[in-house]
């Protein structure tokens, strides 16, 4: 990856629905030179998808919660991935170093919802314990930095 690269990805993580036109000229390439890099990006697992970013409260899903999942056994493997995938609510999982095994992101709309996330954490096999913590609010939340720096 060159210094190009890193910038035709700053560019789509700004707007990946720019035309190859615009995101060639924000970069100094031709639109089949920005298509045919971003093709290659696309190939080697760089970019790994496009999406688009939806507001969570507008959708109903407007509480936030990271929860520390506790164990007194080994946690990284698949039949816990299985197991947390199963669970709509949570939108990223973690097998962490310290005094949890997994870091979860869990989204509902109610505290009441969360709560029977909790809930059905406790019956993820391994499990012993949780730590909550509620988001009240978020400040930002950035993109990669594919810099390099």
């Amino acid at each position: 990856m060159d210094a190009v690269d890193r910038a035709l990805l700053k560019e789509l993580q700004r707007d990946a629905t720019q035309a190859y036109a615009a995101l060639g000229q924000a970069v100094g390439l031709s639109a089949g030179s920005a298509h045919e890099r971003v093709r290659k990006l696309r190939e080697s697992g760089v970019i790994r998808r496009t999406t688009i970013d939806v507001d969570p409260a507008a959708v109903g899903r407007g509480v936030l919660a990271f929860v520390l999942l506790s164990s007194d056994e080994w946690m990284g493997d698949a039949p816990t991935r299985q197991a947390l995938e199963a669970v709509a609510e949570i939108q990223e999982a973690h097998v962490v170093a310290g005094s949890a095994s997994i870091l979860v992101k869990i989204r509902t709309g109610t505290t009441e919802q969360l709560q029977g996330v909790l809930r059905r954490l406790f019956g993820v096999d391994g499990v012993t314990g949780t730590q909550t913590i509620v988001v009240l609010e978020t400040f930002f939340e950035r993109p990669v930095d594919a810099g390099g720096d």
